[in-house]
């Protein structure tokens, strides 16, 4: 280990640290004067005590339920607060409360309670309660924020079928895979879409990726059947979730049932041998809580060699010592198994999209998350949380890799595997509280991370079988081509924080910094042996490797928020990024690929202005631009070894300075609250959800780069779709529409005619369609779903190494159909 590029930095923050420390010591104090203590009686129409209401103060969002007598009691700083009343089967109640005031709440009971009915109830809530400002011990105000909220939406969960669930989050570039929806490949703003890799990955606020900078991809996504809402935050939440260009995608799992026990069964079946059961169990009894879940998966995949099955178990327990003050402890197992049926060329494609010429290829994963979370009110204004956290994880692949798509696979030939073993933990702290400065209230947050990773890669010959055998072949095949091996210590501390200065009761001002010191590291060897027809030995190359990239900076960023009204919004905000360099980036020994030396990490900004509201429960919007600089791109282009054998091969490097920049809208109108407001069992609303995206390569050094488009960009991404609903039947269809996109920064056009690799080239224009229906009798559910039954023929990706290399075709036509008892 080199202390000396450790010293300076740790320095460095030691003594930001110390700074912190004194804010947290004047700001905390700063909130402990003029609190006032709200009471109250929430009882039915015949003055029953009601217990469990939710009891919503909506200038801070916080929470708190009442007791089992009726009564609740809120702390807060305002002389007056409103305060909104929410219990399953009740209207919601808004009312108003003065210091000192003492009210009795009555809530009245839905009499015609159907799925329409509450998802209206839902909806109002929502709009009361959507990402603000302030969000437990996180800023968000001046950000691009979207949220999915799971139990609005009707589409098919028991696949995670991605293009449903995110079609109201604006932008998005979707990789689909026949697999289950095992893994989610999302991008946007010309960010690769390969397991998420460009946004921070978040299950109830901790990090769920194999190395959050070493090697942030994706093998785990929550099932959508136990996830409650997806916080989507764009490039903006930088200074707090790390980073990434992309921003955050927070999972945020099902709450525990106010009962002492409920279960829900789901079994699901489809197309091509689809199996699910979704099983949960969750409850309340006194401060105790918990949630668990199992899900089963299992398919065929609609191109043979494409099988698949998966177990992911999840529990959640809660203790809740005080009003304020909690433990909460996760854990998740997730493991999966599937057969890989390569990629296409573009000549394969056309002829026939069901073929598959790899018959051995595998991918295994084995994950496990921990977290341990303390949540702590010091008082109404102040909120601490600490959070402990912690991954091992296993990945492998075998398979037959070459470059040359249109070769066959032959067994009893060696096969390429490659495994990765992740261990890291990591704790991050975060303080939040409120003040006033010169009259008005301001609000203060300031966290910490520390995060340390210790993964090892290895890659060399796998065995000459066709089955899932996931050890290393060395006496098979002692002279195999590909070979590495290496460790990978990694560690990274940061500090950050933001401030809301509200200058007006309209007019709000948000700084905010983050300091990084990142250790990147790769200790191992590469070599490469090439053998002659006789088997004798031409080359033995061997390369000992001791990288260490140590380094310190600072991102900084400003928001700006004005509320013309009390529903719409005008927004701003322009934050640093940074992305470092991975284990991939560092050293990959891959057919065809090259890799610089100097290779080094990415830098830019993005810029959001936008404009957001609602029309009472009508109509709701977001419309924005944006701009996204990205300095020292990393990117592939074709290119002479640099070793000296001239051959022509992929070459990794920072290949120049990309722009990328666009107009977003997300636009929903509600018709049955605009036009049949008489009617409480009828509901109708259609969506709009348009990116028109540019973008550029605005300098570079490499051949035939500058002024080439950047990858991932269609111009026009347009999701369209309307649902409806008559009391306990929901309905919806949607549409997606993207125009063509370039996979390379060279900008390759398709060749229909190539039957040789498949890797380089645009990804067609393409429009796809799904309709997904439910049915609800008592505690039963009927839900359906076809996707794509237009049936198109089309590919969101092409490969350029595992699972591929080449196409890989999208899902045809697909039936599902799911039956929930709920207990």
């Amino acid at each position: 280990m080199n202390h000396l590029n450790i010293k300076p930095g740790y320095c460095r923050l030691k003594k930001a640290l110390r700074a912190f420390s004194l804010l947290l010591i004047l700001f905390s104090g700063a909130s402990v004067f003029s609190q006032s203590v709200f009471t109250g009686f929430v009882t039915d129409e015949s003055n029953a005590p009601l217990a469990n209401v939710e009891v919503i103060y909506t200038q801070n969002n916080v929470t708190v339920r009442t007791a089992a007598d009726g009564t609740f009691n809120l702390l807060a700083a305002d002389e007056k607060v409103h305060l909104v009343f929410y219990l399953d089967g009740y209207e919601l109640t808004e009312q108003d409360l003065s210091q000192g005031q003492s009210a009795t709440i009555i809530l009245q009971r839905i009499t015609e309670l159907n799925e329409v009915v509450i998802e209206r109830e839902q909806n109002r809530l929502f709009a009361l309660t959507h990402l603000k400002d302030v969000e437990g011990v996180s800023v968000f105000a001046g950000k691009k924020t979207e949220v999915v909220r799971m139990d609005r939406i009707t589409a098919n969960k028991a696949a995670n079928a991605a293009r449903q669930i995110y079609s109201q989050v604006v932008g998005l570039t979707i990789n689909e895979n026949s697999d289950g929806g095992l893994q989610l490949n999302i991008g946007g703003r010309g960010l690769n879409p390969n397991r998420s890799s460009n946004f921070n990955t978040r299950q109830n606020g901790y990090d769920i990726s194999a190395d959050v900078l070493g090697y942030p991809e994706s093998y785990y996504t929550p099932p959508a059947e136990g996830v409650s809402q997806i916080q989507v935050i764009r490039g903006a939440a930088s200074l707090q979730y790390g980073t990434q260009f992309g921003g955050l995608v927070n999972f945020v799992m099902r709450e525990p049932s106010l009962k002492p026990i409920e279960a829900t069964v789901r079994n699901s079946a489809g197309s091509y041998g689809f199996l699910s059961n979704f099983t949960s169990v969750g409850g309340t009894t006194g401060k105790f809580s918990y949630y668990t879940f199992f899900n089963y998966k299992q398919g065929d995949g609609f191109r043979s060699n494409s099988q698949y099955n998966s177990r992911n178990f999840f529990v959640n327990v809660n203790y809740a010592f005080k009003p304020g003050t909690s433990l909460h402890f996760d854990y998740t197992l997730f493991d999966y198994l599937a057969k890989q049926p390569g990629g296409l060329t573009d000549y394969m494609f056309e002829k026939d999209m069901f073929q598959s010429n790899r018959t051995r290829n595998w991918f295994d994963v084995n994950w496990n998350l921990y977290s341990l979370r303390f949540k702590h009110a010091l008082y109404e204004k102040t909120r601490f949380e600490l959070q402990l956290f912690g991954l091992n994880a296993t990945r492998s692949a075998l398979g037959y890799l070459s470059n040359r798509v249109s070769s066959s696979d032959v067994e009893g030939t060696v096969r390429d595997l490659i495994t990765g073993d992740f261990n890291n933990w990591g704790s991050e702290a975060k303080l939040l509280t409120e003040y006033n400065i010169i009259g008005r209230k301001s609000t203060f947050m300031v966290g910490a991370k520390y995060y340390q990773a210790r993964n090892t890669g290895q890659q060399g010959p796998g065995s000459s079988g066709s089955g899932p055998d996931f050890n290393f072949a060395d006496d098979e095949f002692p002279y195999y081509t590909s070979q590495s091996s290496y460790t990978y210590p990694n560690r990274n501390v940061s500090l950050f924080a933001e401030n809301i200065f509200r200058v007006s009761d309209k007019f709000s001002i948000t700084p905010g910094l983050r300091t990084e010191y990142i250790k990147t590291q790769a200790e191992g060897y590469w070599g490469r042996i090439n053998t002659d027809q006789a088997g004798n030995v031409i080359l033995d190359e061997r390369e000992n490797e001791d990288i260490d990239k140590g380094r310190t900076f600072l991102l900084a960023g400003l928001g700006f928020s004005y509320k013309s009204g009390t529903k719409t919004e005008w927004y701003a905000n322009i934050s640093q990024n940074y992305r470092s360099v991975t284990f991939n980036d560092i050293r990959t020994a891959s057919p065809g690929l090259a890799i610089d030396p100097s290779i080094t990490d990415e830098k830019g900004f993005t810029f959001d202005l936008g404009v957001r509201g609602t029309a009472d429960d009508r109509f709701n919007y977001d419309s924005s631009v944006y701009l996204l600089y990205y300095n020292d791109k990393i990117g592939e282009y074709m290119a002479p070894n640099p070793n000296g054998s001239g051959a022509v091969v992929r070459y990794r490097s920072n290949i120049g300075t990309a722009v990328t920049y666009g107009w977003e809208l997300l636009a929903d109108w509600n018709i049955a609250n605009t036009f049949f407001t008489g009617n409480r069992n009828f509901n109708w609303s259609v969506f709009v959800n348009n990116a028109i995206t540019g973008s550029s390569y605005i300098k570079s050094d490499a051949p035939n780069i500058e002024g080439n488009s950047v990858e991932f960009v269609p111009l026009v991404n347009l999701k369209a779709g309307t649902s409806a609903g008559y009391r306990n039947f929901m309905a919806s269809v949607q549409m997606s529409c993207l125009t063509e996109q370039f996979t390379d920064s060279g900008n390759t056009i398709t060749d229909s005619n190539d039957n040789t690799y498949g890797i380089f080239g645009q990804i067609p224009s393409y429009y796809v369609a799904d309709f997904s229906a439910s049915y609800t009798w008592r505690n039963f559910r009927l839900e359906g779903s076809i996707s794509n039954f237009t049936n198109n023929y089309y590919f969101t990706r092409r490969a350029t190494g595992y699972p591929g290399p080449g196409i890989l075709p999208s899902d045809p036509r697909m039936y599902y159909v799911t039956l929930q008892v709920k207990i």
